[in-house]
């Protein structure tokens, strides 16, 4: 089965993630492509989902809460279905304004499929004004935005027209010293040409391939069981960086596999009742995974 794009629409609520999905969807018709949009709102009822042509694009809503923390279990069972029954070629998921974006990355790329997809990359979506304004917020809110920020592959700034030229060089000072490897660029209204989309790319297949970009993900199947000890020593070798890892692993001593996840340096073991494929899925920021690769495969020695 052909891999499917997936793009990431991230930003704080009012940004215009939603002007900018309409862009994308209205190139995917013209191309072709078989298309599918996820749309989370926190509410019980869906604003957004109008946006969307039916006839066209596959819709899945997840509502009634964030997918990166209350809503994971919904997620993927919605995204495996997603790529069983329709196989799209591209797949954007629209966050809500207060997902994290390492969060929504980790409840993505479920062990279960995380070898079907290409994470293109995480766009970030600005509200120029309220960038100029963001010390008005409370703290957290600062703090969200200033990490949806530092997590892009591509940031637009909307509402140019409404900013002084001053003020637009100072935005874009700021966000490029947060965030000097993503591309920024100055909009109205989330114009962008789907090229610049095309040419993104955070997503490191099974042999990682060096990448400019902070934030990559990589998938590692094993092919046979493991000993335990041998992996735990792994684990307290890793670098900081690797903010979650999860999937399923066999040990020398059992017949099933176990349910791993990983976060904050803290490992969870949970025993499966059947065979699941052993993937096992990081996200990390600034590593080498040919080294963690070659690590990995030491252990099935």
């Amino acid at each position: 089965m052909k891999k499917a794009e997936v793009y990431i629409l991230s930003g704080f609520l009012g940004s215009g993630k939603t002007s900018l999905l309409k862009r994308l969807l209205a190139v995917e018709h013209r191309t072709g492509r078989k298309t599918a949009v996820m749309m989370n709102e926190l509410g019980q009822v869906s604003i957004d989902s109008d946006v969307v042509d039916e006839g066209d694009v596959t819709l899945k809503e997840l509502l009634g809460g964030c997918i990166c923390c209350s809503i994971q279990d919904k997620l993927e069972a919605q995204l495996q279905g997603l790529l069983i029954e329709d196989e799209p070629e591209v797949i954007y998921i629209e966050t809500t304004g207060a997902a994290h974006p390492v969060e929504v990355l980790d409840a993505i790329l479920s062990p279960l499929f995380a070898d079907k997809l290409i994470i293109k990359g995480i766009i970030t979506t600005v509200d120029g004004i309220r960038w100029m304004d963001r010390k008005l917020l409370s703290p957290q809110l600062q703090q969200l935005i200033l990490e949806q920020v530092r997590h892009a592959d591509l940031i637009l700034v909307n509402k140019m027209n409404e900013l002084k030229e001053n003020e637009q060089a100072k935005i874009t000072f700021e966000i490029q010293s947060i965030n000097p490897n993503a591309r920024c660029l100055l909009t109205n209204f989330s114009q962008v040409s789907i090229e610049q989309l095309r040419n993104l790319s955070i997503s490191v297949e099974k042999v990682a391939q060096p990448s400019r970009l902070n934030l990559t993900t990589f998938v590692f199947q094993f092919k046979s069981a493991i000993s335990q000890t041998a992996f735990e020593d792994f684990l307290k070798h890793l670098p900081d960086t690797i903010y979650r890892i999860k999937g399923y692993l066999k040990f020398d001593y059992s017949n099933l596999p176990f349910l791993f996840q990983f976060s904050y340096g803290m490992p969870l073991y949970m025993k499966e009742d059947m065979n699941m494929p052993l993937n096992l899925v990081f996200i990390g920021e600034n590593i080498h995974w040919n080294e963690i690769k070659m690590q990995l495969e030491n252990l099935e020695k």
